[in-house]
């Protein structure tokens, strides 16, 4: 990815909502990314303690702790950007940075047809301008989040939909300077979108995350194939009541379920792919079981291990303590996700 978006002359700040550890962040870092985006200032926090130096919030921070908290970040010498979309939030961002005496950067980010967070484009300017009067903020780009959507809908051509989201940004920030508004970052795209929206000339930096591991979803697009797949649940048999259904030990607590099954565009079958058996289908979970169809013939013990990539992989590992990275030598290491359920 780093390779990719670089010879576009793009820069790379993959999001950490999807590894949630500091030691994956120092790779990417390592790999070409010139720092990472983060959610929330719990997560920020915790990759500023891992050594990460330079941090984009792509999120509003409206309470008045949470403010607080990233002025001090900021004042540890941390790079911390934080985005805002309204004038409210920038007002408080404004009174947060006067009470710990410091200057806070910011991204204004706006709406581009998710209807999310997002100030209307149309108001950018206007609203840009208001922000750029408050003291001890420092208003230095722009950025949205739009995923693989074309036209409004959501789509499968990644490309269109990286050069549609790349150019409503690249003639935001064009208006924006034209009205005397010195913007220096456009910040755009996910993992299926961001190396076709670093193609379109005037965006300066992408922010892809699920790339690092990919997932099922990812394999859908077009984004890879399960072999490159690297984040998978490791799931046993526990029971197999029927010729036709297995059960595993794995419910809506170990699965993520907010990439559901038969929905457009991708139209996933079941909640992850089971890599030994294609035809096999994780269809149901209650909780703690997951219930596997499978053709009456397959050969399944109660006992088995079997491998499963998730339809999303970030939020499947936000459900887990623990991952195991595999390393050189093929063992396996045991390490705390650090930065699991930082919701703050």
């Amino acid at each position: 990815m780093a390779e990719a978006v670089q010879r576009c002359g793009v820069k790379l700040r993959p999001h950490a909502k999807t590894h949630k550890l500091p030691e994956m962040a120092a790779r990417q870092i390592a790999a070409g990314a010139i720092g990472i985006t983060a959610a929330k200032i719990s997560e920020a926090e915790v990759m500023a303690s891992g050594g990460i130096r330079d941090i984009f919030i792509a999120y509003q921070l409206i309470a008045k702790s949470k403010l607080e908290r990233a002025a001090r970040l900021s004042l540890s010498g941390i790079r911390l950007i934080i985005g805002v979309d309204s004038l409210e939030g920038a007002k408080r961002i404004s009174e947060a940075a006067e009470r710990e005496g410091a200057e806070l950067e910011v991204r204004l980010e706006l709406e581009t047809g998710l209807r999310r967070t997002g100030a209307a484009i149309d108001k950018a300017v206007q609203l840009a301008k208001q922000i750029s009067g408050l003291n001890k903020i420092k208003l230095s780009g722009i950025f949205t989040y739009r995923g693989a959507m074309l036209g409004g809908a959501s789509t499968l051509d990644v490309r269109a939909a990286g050069h549609e989201e790349g150019r409503l940004m690249a003639d935001a920030a064009a208006a924006l300077r034209s009205a005397g508004i010195a913007i220096q970052d456009v910040s755009v795209g996910s993992s299926p979108t961001a190396a076709f929206a670093a193609e379109v000339e005037g965006v300066t930096e992408v922010r892809p995350g699920t790339y690092i591991y990919q997932d099922r979803m990812q394999a859908a697009f077009g984004t890879c194939t399960f072999d490159n797949c690297a984040g998978a649940v490791f799931a046993t048999i526990i029971s197999r009541p029927s010729d036709d259904l297995v059960i595993i030990d794995g419910g809506s607590k170990t699965f993520a379920t907010d990439i559901q099954p038969d929905n457009a565009p991708l139209f996933l079958k079941g909640f992850g792919h089971i890599v030994c058996d294609p035809d096999a289908v994780l269809e149901r979970m209650n909780e703690e079981h997951g219930m596997i169809r499978v053709k009456p013939d397959a050969v399944y013990q109660v006992g088995d291990v079997i491998r499963i990539i998730p339809n999303h992989i970030c939020s499947t590992v936000n459900l887990h303590s623990f991952v195991y990275i595999k390393e050189s030598s093929g063992k396996l290491r045991k390490t705390a996700v650090a930065a699991r359920g930082m919701l703050e």
